[in-house]
């Protein structure tokens, strides 16, 4: 799983092929990402820590999927903490200040987040395939005694892959600045980019696929349930499982296929040839873009929590009803004064 990234840098450029300047989009860089990462910044601090707050305050128990959910928002605030070295980073033109230590820090917050991501999205899709096609079967697997089971195994195996990044250090100097999560020099073995294809085979399209079989099945169940009964089959239960599933296929797909799909095809062309130094600038070019699009997950997530847990969609609306009533009112104070002057 991770070590699809021990090659590469967030670029993807590997050390021996350095001696080709691939930073020449700089420029441009340290104006984007800085907006950029602020935004999910701040789209992540909010929607995450509502939901760990919204779940943490209920009063039920926690259901499996509730579990798998509290895991997922763990994650992405984890990840909310690497931001603003990141965001300072771009901001002052690819030149990390923080020192060695918590440029290794960064770089684990930012592989845990992606590789947790994907394998919370798989046991979520696993888990309502469980609820729905099978629900008076396997039901063992649901109980929350296994799912925390199933937890704490995939925070060990992700633990267990990236730790390796806290032993080598991230951090390189170039001309006169110290660039942090840009190379790792894992680039000495021919059979390197075979690893790295193999890499993401196995965290990528195995869990999409177990993802979309998993959305097949569902849907084919509530279709199933919608001949034999019309009112069963579009209870809002079915149709909130359904969604759930949808959107985890959805975010899958948009974050995570264009990064493991690009390095993928620059292996593929680097198994038949050198690449080129302009190769290299757009590969560097390109893996910066996929990595922003991998990053967007920790803002997704929270519309998952949005449609799956009901306490959350209403502490959320509340809030939003709150910001609009607060904004009529204060327009019609303001209204008022203005009337009252003229």
């Amino acid at each position: 799983m991770a070590a699809a990234n021990f090659t590469l840098d967030s670029t993807g450029a590997p050390l021996n092929e350095s001696s080709c300047d691939v930073f020449v989009y700089q420029r441009a860089a340290s104006v984007i990402y800085p907006i950029f990462y602020s935004v999910v910044f701040v789209i992540s601090v909010c929607g995450n820590c509502l939901v760990l707050c919204v779940i943490c305050q209920r009063k039920q128990k926690f259901n499996s999927t509730s579990i798998y959910l509290v895991n997922l928002a763990l994650s992405d605030a984890l990840f909310t903490l690497a931001l603003p070295g990141r965001i300072t980073y771009y901001i002052r033109q690819f030149d990390w200040p923080f020192g060695d230590l918590f440029c290794r820090l960064t770089t684990l917050l930012f592989f845990t987040n992606t590789y947790a991501g994907i394998g919370f999205m798989t046991c979520i899709s696993l888990d309502r395939y469980l609820a729905m096609v099978h629900p008076h079967r396997q039901q063992c697997l649901r109980s929350a005694k296994v799912v925390r089971r199933v937890c704490c195994l995939v925070w060990f195996l992700i633990s267990l892959e990236v730790s390796p990044l806290l032993f080598r250090s991230t951090l390189h100097v170039r001309e006169d600045k110290r660039t942090c999560m840009e190379y790792l020099n894992f680039d000495g073995s021919r059979f390197t980019p075979y690893l790295l294809i193999l890499a993401c085979f196995i965290s990528f399209f195995c869990p999409l696929t177990i993802i979309m079989a998993c959305y097949a099945r569902i849907n084919l169940k509530l279709r199933d349930a919608a001949k034999k009964n019309s009112v069963t089959g579009r209870t809002s239960r079915n149709h909130r499982a359904n969604t759930i599933i949808l959107l985890i296929l959805l975010t899958f797909v948009l974050c995570f296929s264009p990064y493991h799909l690009n390095i993928m095809q620059f292996m593929f062309r680097k198994i038949n040839h050198k690449p080129t130094c302009e190769e290299l600038r757009d590969f560097k070019m390109s893996l910066q873009i996929t990595v922003s699009l991998m990053n967007v997950n920790c803002c997704l997530d929270p519309v998952i929590y949005f449609f799956a847990i009901k306490t959350y969609k209403k502490r959320v609306m509340s809030l939003f009803k709150d910001y609009l009533y607060t904004s009529a009112a204060s327009s019609k104070v303001t209204a008022e004064n203005s009337s009252s002057n003229t």
